[in-house]
């Protein structure tokens, strides 16, 4: 054999041991993911009995992690429920898609490396992934809720930021002796008011609900109105009430999702802004978008974002692309049945409970064709709009107080302060209890009329000679009593048997 062909046999197998090694093994190419991916499955697989999550970037307990329980659970492994603690439908933390994550978790995991995109910019020198851009603009297709051609994208730290920036670009060509006038209808959502009046700008001020100063008062100025649809806090769909070359709109298409409403049309408006949090879940994320159709809006909404945060961290818009990716699978058919699946059944099951009082009642939605769904269907809105109905029950908020829930108040809204915002969007756990407190309400609201029936029929028999043998419904059942003795001890034990309900 000669020299050449032993060279020659050595390296054929040297590059085969080295392929097996890298094929098989992955040692070269991926043994710096190993570790990261062993620890995330670790801390995935901590057991929080269902109503809690441990995660890497939590408490650390004899160098382990440890559950973050959800509201109402305690213990280490969120086994312990708490019966005192409050029902809390204030926040609109959107935790209901969380277990479409969970099973989702294989292809919706990013790893990311520790040189991932270190520069200030893209190498097109823009703060936006393309790839980012382009999958925004598809998920708009699929669902057919916004229009997408001849529009500007730009990224914000959630809505919040983008909004800001908005009623900045639209009022900056104003007169300073003249700001804008930013207003909304009533109820409105409550960040309107306290953003717009925190940053106490000379250009725009708040001015409050739009019909106080509408085309047919003849009211003066320029106006920025803000429409929220479906509306937040009441679900409506809403159109713009101002109109003409003086009136400019910015459009909040937070929740113009499947999840909660019929998609009647496609969007097709100057300026609108839509947020991960009420479309995927995230809001920690703090991840928003702005379609602008305007380029001299664009360019100073550009320039805000650019002097406020320098656009939004690499980081999270790798994290967005991925999820957006998994959102329209299917055509997003699976993830948007899950969040109407979701929304439909606590709705269904809060009405119901609701049907049964008259101290209380939510708002009416009508049902419409969904172009997304292809059917007529019902809205499944992220908030209930309740209403104390009783006169006395003037403050809302204090009424649910009494059976350990809280709301947000409706004078927030702009509204009566007998309406309270009740948040549907939190975790299962947080509705459940949510639903049982408002089942004990209305109990409650039952068993009072029975002992109002009772006081009645007995005034009435009070004030007559026929007091020997009466008749007294409770709640549609006949009782007899043979003496007024027997009449009382009946009453006190309705009286005490309420009280301890109470």
């Amino acid at each position: 054999m000669s020299r050449n062909t032993i060279f020659l046999t050595c390296s054929i197998v040297l590059n085969l041991l080295l392929f097996h090694s890298w094929y098989f093994h992955g040692e070269w190419e991926q043994s710096w993911t190993k570790s990261a991916t062993a620890e995330a499955e670790f801390v995935a697989s901590i057991s929080c009995s269902g109503h809690g999550r441990a995660f890497l970037d939590g408490s650390i307990v004899d160098g382990k992690p440890v559950c973050e329980c959800n509201a109402c659970y305690g213990g280490s492994h969120c086994s312990v429920f708490l019966p005192e603690c409050i029902a809390d439908a204030d926040s609109g933390d959107p935790m209901f898609l969380e277990p479409f994550w969970l099973k989702h978790a294989a292809s919706s995991t990013i790893v990311v490396p520790g040189w991932h995109r270190m520069s200030y910019e893209f190498n097109d020198d823009s703060l936006i992934s393309k790839e980012l851009d382009a999958q925004i603009r598809k998920l708009h297709a699929v669902i057919g809720n916004a229009v997408t051609d001849g529009r500007f994208i730009i990224f914000g730290v959630g809505a919040t930021q983008l909004l800001h920036a908005a009623v900045q670009a639209l009022s900056t060509t104003n007169h300073p002796s003249s700001p804008s006038r930013v207003v909304a209808s009533t109820p409105y959502y409550p960040i309107y008011k306290e953003q717009t009046e925190f940053f106490n700008s000379e250009d725009y001020k708040f001015e409050g609900d739009t019909s106080l100063c509408n085309n047919d008062n003849g009211c003066k100025g320029n106006f920025i109105e803000l429409v929220t649809s479906p509306n937040n806090p009441d679900g409506q769909l809403k159109k713009a009430v101002l109109q003409g070359p003086s009136a400019k709109t910015i459009h909040d298409f937070a929740y113009y999702w499947p999840h909660y409403t019929p998609i009647p049309a496609l969007a097709d408006e100057n300026l609108m802004i839509f947020t991960l949090s009420k479309l995927t879940g995230h809001g920690g994320s703090r991840f928003g978008w702005a379609k602008i159709k305007d380029e001299a809006v664009h360019q100073r909404m550009l320039t805000y974002m650019n002097l406020s945060t320098y656009g939004v961290a690499r980081e999270t818009q790798l994290r967005v692309l991925k999820l957006l990716k998994v959102a329209v699978e299917n055509e997003g058919k699976e993830m948007f049945n899950f969040g109407y699946q979701t929304m439909r059944n606590r709705w269904r099951k809060l009405s119901k409970t609701m049907s049964l009082s008259k101290w209380f009642s939510i708002q009416e939605l009508e049902t419409q064709f969904c172009s997304f769904s292809e059917r007529v269907r019902g809205a499944t809105p992220a908030y209930a709009w309740l209403k104390c109905e009783r006169e006395e029950d003037k403050d809302c908020n204090a009424v649910l107080h009494s059976v350990n829930i809280t709301g947000r108040h409706g004078s927030l809204f702009g509204a009566e302060s007998r309406f309270v915002r009740l948040s549907l969007v939190k975790s299962d756990d947080d509705f459940d209890l949510l639903l049982k407190r408002m089942g004990t309400l209305v109990s409650q609201e039952n068993n009072n009329d029975g002992i109002n029936k009772i006081m009645t029929h007995t005034n009435e028999f009070i004030g007559t000679d026929k007091f020997t043998e009466p008749l007294i419904v409770v709640d549609g059942v006949t009782n007899q009593f043979g003496s007024l003795n027997d009449l009382v001890h009946k009453l006190a034990s309705l009286e005490n048997l309420a009280s301890r309900d109470l």
